[in-house]
């Protein structure tokens, strides 16, 4: 199976130069990160689907130690990499971090962490936020300019609501969104063009979502991910961020949608996209 991404960018630049956030396509459409300590050169895989590879070769290509383990959540395409590595007998040792909420799913699991918590690899620390909503114990790391936010915050769009309730995810998305405009959102799949085909349907008439639509077509179709994107980039295109848009409450009231309150906006926009009428 061909991935979607098949030229990689990066690695990305964090904590002055203490930290890289280096990309692997796995699957169709995952994105799995990889976060090097670059003082120690242990290296943190975040997430990723039954095949371990290319992460290893990654490791062994840029001189990394792949030590650690950050799990956002217990979907199959996120834990399946710790079965994998424990099938190769290189789980054994490692730190595993993830949802403390979900302890019990997460192979290998070593190190439970809640909101508050904090997870490291080598002399690189994150905080742990909890953002539940696509599934229950879902958590995102956050960094000084940068969160690895799995299935939770997508470019231009958000996960589905397996467990909810909107409510949640509508919480979990705000607190995401106060992170400083230049943050980078490394979130798990390449979604974007589906989900800006969507954002144009239900807030029709945005001159930025017009600009990103263009930019980022033009990005995958020389084969390259439009992830990560930024906190601002978020803010100014992703009808999830937006409940508040003129346009979109105009429009998601056309289409029968609850605009009672913001939170209600967010939910109807969300069962909206899950109708796939902007595919029609």
């Amino acid at each position: 199976m061909q991935h979607d991404v098949t030229a990689i960018d990066g690695p990305w630049t964090l904590l002055d130069g203490r930290a890289e956030v280096h990309m692997v396509p796995v699957a169709k459409d995952n994105l799995v990160w990889v976060v090097v300590c670059t003082t120690t050169r242990e290296a943190a895989v975040v997430d990723g689907p039954p095949d371990a590879s290319g992460v290893l070769e990654l490791c062994e290509r840029i001189g990394a130690r792949l030590t650690t383990v950050w799990n956002t959540h217990t979907h199959w395409d996120h834990i399946g990499i710790n079965q994998d590595l424990g099938k190769r007998g290189l789980l054994a040792g490692m730190a595993v971090f993830g949802p403390a909420r979900k302890a019990a799913d997460v192979p290998g699991l070593t190190h439970p962490v809640d909101d508050g918590d904090t997870a490291r690899v080598g002399e690189v620390v994150a905080d742990v936020w909890l953002t539940e909503g696509h599934i229950d114990g879902h958590v995102s790391y956050v960094l000084d300019g940068a969160v690895l936010c799995g299935d939770t915050l997508f470019a231009g769009g958000c996960g589905y609501l397996f467990d909810g309730p909107p409510a949640k995810m509508y919480a979990s998305l705000l607190r995401l969104a106060s992170l400083p405009p230049s943050t980078l959102v490394f979130c798990a799949h390449e979604y974007t063009l589906d989900n800006l085909a969507f954002a144009t349907f239900i807030e029709p008439g945005s001159d930025a979502l017009t600009e990103r639509v263009a930019r980022d077509r033009a990005v995958r179709a020389e084969g390259r991910a439009t992830v990560p994107s930024t906190i601002a980039l978020e803010r100014a295109t992703n009808p999830f961020l937006r409940p508040g848009a003129p346009a979109l409450v105009a429009r998601v009231a056309e289409l029968g949608g609850d605009v009672s309150s913001p939170g209600a906006v967010f939910a109807s926009t969300r069962e909206l996209k899950n109708r796939g009428l902007h595919k029609g």
